[in-house]
């Protein structure tokens, strides 16, 4: 069934009543609502002096460029992180006197852990910095805020994780998710929250936006699309203008990352019947690669390999490739950090088989509502991968578990990932009294304990887990947005569609139903028919509509050929979308899933 939309939808939101569902779904109720998300602009951006502290912030770091202060630019391992390290530390290189009075630290993800560590602190010290700027951490970081103040180092805190407790005692706290704060979006990556920090010192000194902050909002998008935050309001607007600038100007560092994921560059000889790489009002038409780069590309493709830096080997090493300024040097550091995904991938799909014997040999995992597995020599960068790949499969609460990295036998480390609608960070905090420390968000957390206290953990989070079930099986569900016609499926409607992107949380590319569907031809003809690997590729008609036919695509589900080739009618969920071949252009239904009626 179709989502339920909350309250009556106004009929003045769209002219086709399936865009203004969809609008309203999205929590647009009216018309200028809409045009705004339909026609993205910067001007749409809230003032950053609005968040709380950002005048202290702006202060704080204007002495610091003015007096010649040495300061260090310190975030988290992962994309976000590292993108937001990239950006502040770009800003401001162009614009520090000496390029030598600035550095960056990112942790080492088995020495320092998550968030600020005193080792980047002693680090930072040992290099006479009085002003570290944190990236993507250090709302819970009281303790080594206050050591950093013992060294002589004022920290600003960029952060956009809820804080629990009482706010560090920085000299500036920026985050939107402060109780304090009265920044009205809440939902910026920390990357983002970086941004407005340099956002806000170019408005309060008069700087060339132009200049100094648009040729920035490319790292900002990576970090949205990595740090799954919704793509809604100031995200997506971000996201929109950062991906015209990935698609028309890439740095180099993410131009050869993308051509190690064979996303190639543009060659006019060989792409001359490709459409422009992006719509909606862009003048800049410069086409670099040889398709349009989206936000699931930034997901799947460029972000892996970015993590996979911190993963493997060092983060500092993402950072680097992202502040490169020409392609011979980019091109080397990209193959080190594509090597890192490599060894990455290989130690993924090692872990991953290993947790599934484990899995195999425990009588009683039939019954279990979660999954807990535990081995000494997984890599402790790969366990939340692990953990997702284990719900692909069982579909349920899972944590990984290994060794520190440290050495240390008797201290684990822990990493979460929940299904849809459980929030797993409550169910480990019910049980954080046989945790060393914990923390997170709802579908993902990590954690650490001592090995003495997996077991009784273990039957604790089980036992957590079932009551909150409360006799509930947990099932994948694909939710449906609305239901179509085929003869709705029009030109119109599907470029309207493509105006919704970029895509991604709160914002999901929409996914249609239509029923009582039929196969337009006869077994064996060049229509419906099983090709590839296992991929369904489908030519379709609705009995009572007045259309053709319409093509479609179902990957890995062949299986259903056998039904759909003896005339049986079915139902179908499915992304509108485009297929070009030949250079020519049309309508496609991508389709997720095949039910038949008994």
């Amino acid at each position: 069934m179709p989502k339920q939309a909350e309250g009556e939808i106004p009929e003045e939101l769209h002219e086709n009543p399936h865009i203004a569902r969809l609008l309203f779904q999205r929590g647009i109720k009216t018309r200028q609502e809409a045009d705004m998300f339909f026609h993205p602009d910067l001007n749409q951006l809230h003032d950053p002096f609005l968040m709380k502290d950002m005048d202290k912030a702006v202060e704080r770091l204007q002495r610091a460029v003015r007096d010649k202060e040495r300061i260090c630019v310190y975030g988290d391992y992962d994309v976000d992180g590292i993108t937001a390290v990239a950006l502040v530390y770009t800003f401001l290189e162009n614009i520090v006197a000496d390029p030598d009075v600035l550095g960056f630290f990112v942790p080492d993800r088995y020495l320092d852990g998550y968030g600020l560590s005193k080792r980047g602190i002693d680090y930072a010290h040992e290099n006479e910095v009085s002003l570290m700027i944190v990236l993507d951490c250090g709302i819970k970081a009281n303790e080594e805020v206050l050591y950093a103040k013992e060294k002589g180092i004022d920290v600003i805190v960029c952060d956009h994780h809820f804080a629990e407790g009482e706010i560090p005692q920085a000299y500036a706290v920026l985050d939107p998710k402060r109780n304090d704060c009265p920044y009205p979006y809440k939902d910026l990556s920390g990357c983002g929250v970086g941004l407005k920090l340099v956002w806000a010192y170019a408005l309060k000194n008069g700087m060339d936006l132009r200049r100094h902050i648009y040729p920035l909002l490319d790292l900002a998008a990576m970090s949205i699309a990595s740090d799954i935050v919704p793509i809604l309001g100031e995200n997506r607007v971000l996201s929109y203008f950062g991906l015209i600038l990935i698609n028309t100007k890439p740095r180099p560092g993410v131009f050869t990352l993308f051509n190690y994921a064979n996303i190639k560059a543009y060659n006019p000889a060989l792409n001359r019947n490709l459409p422009p790489p992006f719509a909606r009002g862009s003048k800049d038409k410069r086409r670099v690669f040889d398709r349009e780069i989206t936000n699931s590309d930034l997901v799947f493709s460029l972000g892996p390999r970015i993590n996979a830096a911190g993963r493997v080997q060092d983060g500092k090493n993402a950072v680097s490739l992202l502040l490169c300024r020409d392609l011979p040097s980019a091109q080397e550091k990209a193959k080190l950090i594509n090597d890192n995904n490599n060894d990455r991938k290989n130690l993924d799909k090692e872990a991953t088989e290993d947790a599934f014997a484990l899995i195999s040999k425990d009588l009683d995992d039939a019954d279990r509502a979660t999954t807990v597995v535990f081995k000494e020599s997984w890599n402790q960068g790969i366990i939340g991968i692990v953990a997702s790949r284990l719900i692909e499969t069982y579909y349920r609460p899972t944590i990984v578990f290994t060794t520190t990295a440290n050495g240390s036998e008797d201290t684990l480390v822990g990493s979460a990932r929940s299904v849809k609608g459980f929030n797993i960070y409550e169910a480990i905090s019910a049980c954080g009294h046989l945790l060393e420390h914990y923390g997170g968000h709802k579908y993902a957390a990590g954690l650490t304990i001592k090995r003495e206290n997996l077991e009784k953990f273990k039957d604790a989070f089980e036992e957590e887990v079932k009551n909150r079930l409360n006799g509930e099986e947990l099932q994948r569900e694909i939710e449906i947005d609305d239901e179509l016609r085929f003869e709705e499926i029009t030109q119109d409607l599907v470029d309207t569609i493509k105006n919704f992107a970029p895509f991604g949380p709160r914002n999901l590319n929409p996914i249609f139903a239509s029923k009582h569907v039929k196969s337009a031809n006869t077994p064996g003809s060049h229509g419906s028919r099983v090709v590839g690997n296992n991929h369904l590729k489908l030519l379709m008609f609705q009995p009572e509509s007045r259309s053709e036919p319409l093509d479609g695509i179902a990957f890995q589900q062949g299986e259903a050929f056998e039904k759909i080739s003896k005339g049986r009618s079915f139902d179908i969920c499915y992304h509108l979308e485009e297929n070009t071949f030949n250079g020519n252009t049309s309508i496609q239904l991508n389709i997720q899933d095949i039910y038949f009626p008994e």
